[in-house]
């Protein structure tokens, strides 16, 4: 039988660390030791380690298992999920998998592994097995919503994984793999930040007629969202995504230290979605770094001091309420006119330094609502100085679809969401389309998103609708999801995109340090 290769495990954590960035030394040490990791943990933490077994059952070794551990595949392997935590609190700090094939355990190993919570070094040290351990691979991951529910981390956030053998008279006995997250066990502290999306209903008044201007209805979304992490360092640098993404968030970081007196940080985008597409990126990715620098350094600030900040806000307050509480929510725009918050009309993007508006309405969006987004791959919507000459250009609005829209928003779609009716909801956001500066907006689109609120329409979705200045098209929908994403993706055929199906978040964004 060939011997198994050893594995440079020096070298392939050095690779890892290029791509996630710096690992701790105890970081390293969990990924590289050929010890028992149990006894590694009570010298880490000081506790005593306890294992609880999460499923435990014979199975048939598949192909993989089989070549892994040099059986034939359908051989009988226990299959072993346990997780390692400290006794103090019960804090889960390693989630393990193992498979061990029984034809190669003597009866009291078997017993002991099968019927007992407890740790594999241990049961080898009890039954005095001389074995050595060779590891075959470290890499990352992202968390799903197990891993995610295990080690009470967000999703998305980033798992470090390793994969050894244990090998006893030159054959595998135990194949396990071991993961944690990769922001536990850092040697400095550290603060996760995971923000919400947001579709942008309309905008209300643009006439500026009472003494008012902007004011806002949308609704914070599940999904796409941005996880961001942040370590102090001696300056603010960023890593990302794109480079484009790290220098949005290294100037928003900027700003927000220099505002709040604040020092450098180390800022990693793990994740993030495309800008200029009508979803809110900028706005949550602006207030996510200074959230994380204020968090970081323990600075008690407000997520509308921060927008502030950050440059966010300064004509609709739906990004930062999204960020701030989620839900569907309503903003009362800014005082209008001489010596007012704005003496003319223009986009956030050219309104900075303008406080966000106050939020006037929020309510839980229904959650059994799926809202569909699809997503074209067609030129960006209107940012920078082509939003800015759009809002010279067509503004004032007709005063007439104002007050339309006012009766559209408060005497059909409030009262329809507050209630749960998807038709009365739908025929408020259908006939916002045509409306004051929603009507500008769609009306500027590209051809094919017409044609998408149309087809997701006709397959079935009460609504669909343009989320601010797109090219975003969501629909909202109770049943028939998978109808109205085909019949989206026959739109876009010519010009390709993505469509997603999310739901409602009803909270904000929800931040960890550690």
């Amino acid at each position: 039988m060939a011997s198994p290769s050893v594995f440079p495990a020096a070298r392939k954590i050095s690779e890892l660390e290029n791509i996630v960035g710096r690992l701790s030394p105890v970081q390293k040490m969990l990924l590289g030791t050929d010890g028992s990791v149990t006894s590694l943990l009570e010298v880490i933490t000081g506790s005593p380690i306890e294992i609880e077994t999460l499923e435990q059952r014979t199975v048939p070794a598949t192909e993989a298992v089989a070549r892994d551990l040099l059986i034939n595949p359908g051989d009988d392997v226990n299959y072993r999920v346990v997780k390692l935590k400290k006794a103090a609190d019960g804090e889960t700090l390693i989630y393990a998998v193992s498979h061990t094939p029984l034809q190669r355990l003597e009866a009291s190993f078997k017993d002991d592994l099968t019927q007992a919570d407890i740790p594999i070094g241990v049961i080898l040290k009890k039954h005095r097995i001389e074995s050595r351990r060779d590891i075959t691979d470290a890499e990352y991951l992202r968390a799903d919503a197990n891993l995610s529910r295990i080690f009470s981390t967000f999703p998305r956030e980033l798992m470090l994984r390793r994969s050894y053998k244990i090998f006893r008279h030159g054959e595998p006995l135990i194949a396990i793999q071991e993961t944690f997250p990769y922001n536990s066990f850092q040697d400095e502290r550290r603060v996760i930040v995971e923000t919400p999306a947001r579709i942008h209903l309309t905008l209300t008044d643009l006439t500026g007629n009472c003494c008012r201007v902007d004011g806002g209805v949308g609704i914070a979304l599940d999904e796409p969202g941005i996880l961001l992490e942040a370590e102090k360092a001696n300056e603010i640098s960023v890593a990302g995504e794109s480079d484009e993404v790290a220098e949005r968030a290294r100037l928003a970081a900027q700003a927000a230290s220099e505002h709040f007196g604040l020092g450098g940080a180390r800022l990693t985008v793990r994740s993030a979605y495309r800008a200029h597409v009508g979803l809110g990126g900028g706005t949550q990715l602006g207030i996510a770094a200074g959230k994380a620098l204020c968090e970081l350094y323990r600075r008690d600030a407000t997520v509308r001091e921060i927008a502030r900040a950050v440059r966010r806000g300064g004509t609709s307050g739906i990004g930062t309420a999204a960020f701030e509480m989620g839900g569907f929510v309503i903003d009362g725009g800014h005082s209008f006119g001489p010596g007012k918050e704005k003496a003319d009309f223009r986009p956030s993007s050219a309104a900075g330094g303008i406080r966000p508006p106050h939020v006037l309405a929020r309510h839980d969006f229904p959650r059994d609502w799926k809202i569909i987004l699809a997503i074209p791959d067609i030129p960006k919507g209107a940012h920078g100085q082509a939003e800015l000459d759009i809002f010279k250009k067509y503004c004032p609005v007709p005063l007439a679809d104002v007050h339309e829209l006012c009766y559209q928003i408060l005497v059909r779609m409030v009262p329809s969401v507050v209630e749960e009716d998807l038709d009365e909801f739908g025929a408020a956001v259908n006939r916002v389309q045509e409306l004051g500066f929603k009507k500008v907006e769609v009306m500027l689109q590209h051809p094919v998103v017409q044609k998408l609120m149309d087809g997701m329409r006709c397959a079935g979705a009460a609504c669909a609708g343009l989320s601010s200045f797109g090219p975003t098209v969501y629909a909202v929908t109770d049943t028939q999801g998978r109808d109205i994403e085909a019949a989206a993706h026959e739109v876009m055929k010519d010009v390709g995109g993505e469509v997603l199906i999310t739901c409602a978040r009803n909270e904000g964004a929800r931040i960890r340090a550690v």
